[in-house]
């Protein structure tokens, strides 16, 4: 599929705010509501729109704690501890790397202490070697996911 300047358009209103209504979306980038909808449907049915979703602030929900952990696994036991981690609601996200860690996962929490509680119990995983958390001070960006497509409102840049 390929995908136009117009669907770009539609992609990066819907980023900044998924409820945008289809008449709105229509008068800002100059086609009808329907074309918007056609369009809309064609890059869900592609793949390309994959879900709709409501960002969240953690610490206005009491997650005041975040790390980006680095966790070591002999080969054998890493699908196991993938899928321990995999149902650990602290757990937000999880990837398999090549880098200087087996999985790299990012963990919230309510506080340090409960924290430091959960990187301790990852680590008496059997199979686990290491536990390497990195904790996170202040998110600067966070457009996961996003392939560098800014929102609306965001400045594009010529990196």
């Amino acid at each position: 599929m390929t995908v136009d300047e117009k669907d770009l358009m539609i992609i990066k209103m819907l980023r900044r705010n998924a409820r945008t209504s289809l008449s709105e979306i229509g008068k800002t980038i100059g086609i009808s509501d329907v074309a918007v909808l056609k369009r809309l449907r064609k890059l869900e049915k592609e793949g390309v729109i994959s879900g709709y979703t409501v960002t969240l602030d953690p610490k206005k929900l009491g997650y005041n704690s975040m790390s980006m952990t680095g966790v070591n696994v002999q080969p054998e036991h890493l699908f196991k501890v993938i899928e321990i981690l995999r149902k650990r609601p602290e757990v937000t996200y999880l990837a398999v790397t090549t880098g200087d860690h087996t999985i790299m996962a990012i963990i919230q929490a309510r506080d340090a202490e409960e924290l430091a509680r959960i990187h301790e119990e990852i680590e008496r995983y059997p199979g686990v070697t290491s536990v390497r958390p990195a904790i996170i001070v202040e998110e600067i960006k966070n457009n996961a996911l996003c392939l560098g497509i800014p929102m609306a409102d965001e400045e594009e840049t010529d990196h």
